[in-house]
């Protein structure tokens, strides 16, 4: 399969071997089947978010940084021109912060600048402590904090840290490959899969869940997926509108937002109210209702200049690998 792999990739790839057996290593170490299909999945979503570079040049890159320093420094009241001389100084490579943060090219040169400024510069402790906003990175734009989260298994030396790894070719194909294809899904289309990549786990189906819920309570919702809130212990709107349906469902509130704190993982399709819920829409509606939905969700980062949506991103995906399925079934 490895030289198969080279074969597909653009001749301007540099080191097409190396992207191969990457792959190919992401794929055997987690214990998935180096499969067309699964190749052609990775291939994918790594062209689709960085046409096979290991560290993807970002356009106006410099503007973003300086963006997200002046934003945090305006919350602490702290005015641009002290942000500007405090970041005037020399950093370890010999250059001042504000002339690295100017020829900002990729991602892992802005986590590093960041991880210098926590590191060196009081301003740079005071904006940020010890979050760098860098949050993903690399061929396969994964989220660091997945990441970190899931380093158990890596089969890689790791010289500094995890953060570090994501923006390596070999990290991010392995941590990218984790998140796309390292959870079940009884999906019936990839489709879902490349969505729940861009908008997290289980969100397609989490997002016909809420149709389900939408369509039996009346209430309007937006299918992102997100069945709990994340930002607060208070109640969001799809749990409020699950509560409507409580005596329906024969459940108490306890129990239902015990069930849906379920919604990233697998075992929320287990339980009582994801049954319950469907058995009722089912009926209502006189026919199956989808156990997967495209999450309505629009693309918020500083380098998207377009009006996307996860839907466009699910669906560009999956176009680049019917392609490479069919030049894979040719060669």
């Amino acid at each position: 399969m490895q030289s198969r792999i080279v074969l597909l990739l653009p001749a301007r790839t540099v080191d097409r071997n190396g992207w191969a057996q990457d792959i190919v290593t992401a794929l055997a170490k987690q214990d998935l089947a180096v499969t067309d299909e699964n190749v052609c999945s990775v291939l994918a979503v790594v062209e689709q978010e960085s046409t096979f570079q290991a560290d993807p040049v970002v356009p106006g890159l410099g503007k973003i940084a300086w963006q997200e320093i002046n934003a945090r420094a305006g919350k602490l009241l702290i005015p641009e021109f002290m942000v500007r001389t405090a970041l005037s100084i020399h950093s370890p490579t010999g250059k001042s912060y504000a002339e690295r943060i100017d020829k900002l090219r990729t991602e892992r040169e802005m986590s590093e600048i960041f991880e210098d400024m926590i590191g060196e510069v009081p301003m740079g402790k005071t904006l940020f402590g010890n979050m760098n906003p860098v949050r993903t990175g690399g061929p396969m734009q994964v989220s660091i904090a997945f990441a970190e989260a899931n380093a158990r298994g890596y089969p890689y030396p790791v010289k500094d840290s995890i953060r570090h790894e994501v923006f390596t070719r070999r990290g991010g194909i392995w941590f990218g490959t984790k998140h796309l294809l390292g959870y079940p899904a009884d999906y019936p289309d990839a489709l879902y899969r490349f969505a729940d990549f861009n908008a997290g786990w289980y969100a397609s189906r989490n997002a016909a869940f809420q149709a389900a819920v939408s369509r039996l309570s009346g209430k309007a919702l937006a299918l992102d997926g997100d069945l709990i809130r994340y930002d607060s212990d208070l109640p969001g709107k799809t749990e409020l509108a699950v509560y409507t349906l409580a005596s329906r469902v024969n459940m108490s509130k306890q129990a239902i937002h015990q069930s849906l704190k379920l919604g990233d993982t697998a075992e929320f399709a287990k339980t009582d109210l994801y049954h319950r819920v469907f058995t009722l829409a089912d009926k209502q509606a006189g026919k199956r209702q989808p156990r997967a939905v495209l999450p309505g969700i629009s693309l918020k980062s500083p380098k998207i200049t377009r009006n996307l949506t996860t839907a466009w991103f699910a669906k560009r995906v999956q176009w680049r690998q019917q392609t490479c399925l069919k030049r894979l079934g040719s060669l």
